[in-house]
């Protein structure tokens, strides 16, 4: 007979087999709010090793985007067009930037109209993860945002070869992007504020990785449902310890 939450699953997964407007706009929404819950617990993983303005800075820039009314928009592409230069406006430090640069060259990489297929979205990650790395001049090693943003991509491009759609490949990218953030701990770090630690900076999780599994896990619940509300902004404990596993999505 079958499980009819299975049915419910598959009835929705039909209707949601692309990357849409809807689910852009959804993304955004939950990273924003996902940012405002947890921005003290990313400035004090930011504490340890930066300058204690990662969580305020992306909280500021993220309030911005929620902002924007994605229904002024004719597509994907071009709403997050402006939720990039937004962030690139917004935000100080490296942070708007590379979170600029990201959703840039994703939006750069999406079809002006319609829907994105999940080949497209996958494209777009690796047109993001290229973005980043050129503007921060880092690899997979060097402890900042691509250690989770690069292992997310390749386990969005190995689901979707398995035959996954969106929702379920992005769940998969969004649980690389969580262990990616994690085995920042143990690395030290090569660029950025830092680095100027040198072995100081091992022990403490990177801020930057962090929020990143975080937009991530966003991109997943949106796909599953582009109607879901943001996770409330009390719906979490105290911060833990900065070698801690913080924030899971």
């Amino acid at each position: 007979m079958g499980c009819p939450g299975g049915h419910a699953r598959a009835a929705l997964g039909l209707l949601m087999a692309g990357f849409t407007l809807a689910i852009a706009g959804a993304w955004m929404a939950q990273f924003a709010a996902a940012v405002h819950r947890d921005a003290a617990q990313l400035t004090e993983l930011d504490s340890a090793i930066g300058d204690a303005d990662h969580g305020s800075n992306l909280e500021r820039g993220m309030a911005a985007v929620a902002a924007l009314d994605p229904a002024d928009f004719d597509d994907a592409a071009g709403y997050l067009k402006t939720a990039g230069m937004t962030l690139v406006g917004t935000v100080g430090g490296a942070s708007g930037p590379l979170y600029g640069t990201l959703l840039l060259r994703f939006a750069g990489a999406l079809s002006a109209g319609g829907e994105a297929g999940v080949a497209d979205v996958g494209a777009a990650l690796r047109a993001g993860l290229g973005g980043v790395r050129d503007r921060g001049k880092a690899q997979a090693g060097d402890k900042t945002m691509v250690d989770a943003l690069e292992p997310a991509v390749a386990a969005y491009d190995e689901a979707v070869g398995g035959g996954a759609d969106l929702a379920d490949a992005l769940a998969a990218a969004a649980s690389a992007a969580a262990t990616g953030r994690d085995a920042t701990a143990p690395l030290v770090a090569r660029k950025g504020r830092a680095s100027y630690l040198g072995e100081r900076s091992a022990g403490h999780i990177d801020p930057g990785a962090a929020s990143t599994a975080m937009l991530i896990a966003a991109a997943a619940r949106a796909a599953s449902n582009p109607g879901i509300l943001p996770i409330a902004s009390d719906a979490r404990p105290s911060p833990p310890s900065s070698n801690a596993s913080p924030i899971d999505p």
